[in-house]
């Protein structure tokens, strides 16, 4: 999202003057912006319940403020480490952890097997029979205790006879009747509970409708959009109705931050997830439901003035994961006006950077910049310094600073 010229300015000199005694490489949260991005989240979940994605905040204390707002409850956690974490010790960030992927770590299910309290706060995700059969691996259902369940749905669009196939692969269970059959192999097996179903639509939730300076993709997204909202909202009606024949659900998870409204529309739904629209990064610039206020920002400092026109700055390879492109690079942002070199992107060491404003920029002066994807940032410092109104106020530690690495 580019500002005006005069807003980019004072948003500069904002940030500059709230950091002047810190030293970059560094990051900061806007909590102002922070705030505003959850409540808009909150709006447009339009009454549900929403489940943080913790792999897009990365800090436990910009977790408990998220999770303090009345519309936010629980957190969709990456890794079973993540979530066991998340969930114990004498001062727990939530009781309530769903893993949103499947998990194949046998000391983070040990950990879990062997603590009532935890196995009671923490829901794991499976996709087949051979998920069970590593948990019961791990410990026989005789020796722990009941472990709670999440069906993963497939919710990418599946066209010509399963030829042409839109979205993310994540589960092999894609039909309402595959749906029920796994929920009766789970039911069936001693140690297992069900409690929850759960159908991530990245299609929608994650694919620009309407990407910048591309208005004809934007036209077929949307139309893409709108035919998988049509199918996933009967397709996962059936699946819930199949599951809850075999089980009573506890929730059935959808959405992201991309899909909430549509995903709220679906009665089937009874809470969302959502992360990425916390910190808004750059990759969710370009929606026409919503536009966050970007929250999240690093700052790297200028080192050389190879050439006229050129400044290079320490570092900047912060690169999103996904498929490779342009649009996973960082952004520098201000000052406005500069651009990376085509050639060398964003380096491992440092960054070589054109435009107008490099003619003005000294050494030692610092670049802002947004990251691509939300919780990646947060990989990449100790701490996120906390802006209210014109000044820091707190520094959040990263999972990074806490010494944690989830993969």
């Amino acid at each position: 999202m580019a500002l005006p010229a005069d807003d980019a300015e004072t948003a500069r000199a904002r940030l500059d003057a709230a950091t002047a005694d810190l030293d970059p490489p560094m990051a900061v949260l806007d909590l102002d912006a922070l705030d505003a991005n959850a409540a808009d989240l909150e709006r447009r979940a339009a009454g549900r319940p929403i489940r943080v994605a913790s792999k897009s905040v990365r800090s436990r204390p910009v977790l408990r403020r998220v999770l303090a707002r009345p519309g936010f409850a629980g957190v969709l956690a990456y890794t079973l480490a993540e979530a066991l974490w998340l969930t114990g010790g004498e001062d727990p960030v939530t009781d309530d952890a769903l893993v949103g992927y499947p998990t194949a770590d046998r000391g983070a299910l040990r950990r879990l097997l062997s603590d009532p309290d935890l196995a009671a706060r923490v829901t794991l995700m499976v996709d087949s029979p051979d998920q069970l059969d590593l948990v019961d691996a791990v410990v026989a259902p005789a020796a722990r205790p009941e472990v709670r369940i999440c069906l993963d749905l497939d919710a990418s669009l599946r066209a010509a006879a399963g030829r042409v196939h839109v979205g993310v692969r994540r589960s092999p269970v894609h039909t309402p009747d595959e749906a029920a059959d796994l929920s009766r192999a789970v039911a069936g097996r001693p140690g297992f509970r069900l409690v929850g179903l759960m159908a991530y639509e990245a299609q929608v939730a994650g694919v620009q409708d309407a990407p910048p300076g591309r208005p004809l993709r934007g036209l077929a997204v949307r139309g893409m959009q709108a035919a998988s909202v049509r199918e996933l909202a009967a397709r996962r009606a059936a699946a819930v109705a199949a599951v809850r024949a075999v089980a009573p659900l506890e929730f059935v998870n959808g959405g992201g931050t991309g899909s909430l409204e549509t995903t709220a529309a679906d009665p089937s739904v009874t809470e969302l997830a959502a992360g990425s629209g916390l910190y808004s990064p750059t990759l969710f610039d370009g929606y026409r439901a919503f536009t966050g206020r970007p929250a999240a920002l690093f700052a790297l400092p200028v080192t050389r003035r190879p050439a006229p026109g050129t400044v290079t700055v320490a570092g900047g390879g912060w690169i999103a994961s996904g498929p490779p492109g342009t649009d996973r690079l960082p952004r520098p942002v201000h000052p406005a006006g500069l651009r990376m070199i085509g050639t060398e992107g964003a380096g491992e060491v440092q960054t070589p950077l054109r435009g107008a404003a490099a003619t003005t920029l000294r050494i030692g002066d610092r670049v802002w910049f947004r990251h691509a994807k939300a919780g990646e940032l947060a990989e990449h410092v100790a701490v996120l310094h906390a802006l209210t109104g014109d000044r820091l106020t707190d520094a959040y530690p990263t999972y990074r600073g806490e010494g944690q690495a989830f993969g």
